[in-house]
Formats: C-alpha cells, sequence, structure tokens
C-alpha cells in the first residue's frame, strides 16, 4: 500500500492528499513545490479551492513506538510507525555522574544545598514528557497538513501481572 502525499493549496490550506504519480507529475512541471520532508507536503503554485472530506487521525501511542494512520470514508490515506527515544534516561544519568564528580572534586567551599529536593505538582519523569510531547508533535504535524480532521486516539491499560495469573487479587 502506498502513502499519500499531503497537498497545501497556494493559501497555505490544506487539500485532500493526492496519489505519489500525481504528485510526481506536479513536481516535474512545476506546479508544486516540496514543502515538508516528514510527513511529506507539497504546496501548490496555481490557484486551487480544492474537495475536501472529514479525515479520521487514528494514534495508538506505545511504550517504543507510535501508529498512526490517516482514514477518509474507506481509504486509507497514511499509515506510518514512529520510534521513540530510549536513551533519556541513559543521558539524563551520565550527566548527573558528571554533574557529582565537579560537586566531590577539590574546588572552592560551595555551601550545601537542601531545600530544592520537592518535586512540583503534575511532574512527570523526563522519559515520559519526552514521549508524550514526541506524541503531541505528531498529532500536529499531521493535522496541520490534513483538511477537517477529527482526532482519535487508542489508550489500553494493561495489568501485566493480571496477564501472567489470571486469578490474582488487587
Amino acid at each position: 500500500m502506498q502513502n499519500r502525499v499531503f497537498v497545501i493549496n497556494r493559501q497555505g490550506e490544506p487539500l485532500m492528499p493526492c496519489k505519489q504519480q500525481k504528485c510526481r507529475k506536479l513536481l516535474q512541471s512545476g506546479k508544486a513545490k516540496v514543502i515538508k520532508k516528514e510527513p511529506f507536503t507539497i504546496q501548490l503554485l496555481f490557484g486551487s479551492t480544492g474537495y475536501k472530506q472529514l479525515v479520521s487521525i487514528g494514534v495508538d501511542s506505545g511504550q517504543h513506538h507510535i501508529g498512526l494512520a490517516v482514514t477518509s470514508q474507506d481509504k486509507v490515506l497514511f499509515q506510518g510507525e514512529v520510534s521513540l527515544r530510549q536513551d533519556v534516561k541513559k543521558l539524563l544519568d551520565t550527566r548527573r555522574i558528571y554533574r557529582r564528580g565537579r560537586r566531590n572534586r577539590n574546588t572552592r567551599y560551595r555551601p550545601p544545598r537542601f531545600l530544592n529536593r520537592a518535586k512540583p505538582a503534575g511532574w512527570l519523569p523526563p522519559s515520559v514528557v519526552s514521549k508524550v510531547q514526541h506524541n503531541i508533535n505528531w498529532i500536529r504535524r499531521l493535522r496541520a497538513v490534513l483538511p477537517k480532521a477529527e482526532l482519535h486516539i487508542e489508550v489500553g491499560k494493561f495489568d501485566m501481572a493480571k496477564m501472567k495469573q489470571p486469578d490474582i487479587t488487587a
């Protein structure tokens, strides 16, 4: 299955995605130009009101990947999978090691600080914040190039202990 190419009219408003063959012909004839590489988007260089349909964006977010799909009526216009960063905690641990090394070096006196240990309300670990922000960024990218986009997010909660032992109680 081929993904379709996102199209924006001359005024910057999103139109319905077109087939890759149509996009190639528009680019070769000079009637369109490439705007973005991810997701691949072209902008028409001639006036066009365009035909718009209701489009549905489906998002299935997981721990390692985000599944994205764009559908219209009975057609799949776009589908893809985005890999999430898995190295955020490791990078923060490395930064913490270097910071502690600087503090423990035999340098000038530094008074101890103990009043900065409370976490603000609604705090999330940086690794989780990174994954949430990645989801939000991809949803914004797709909504910017789709007309009349409706968003559907699949949320699933799993109890791994219950999956291994079905007779377990909380």
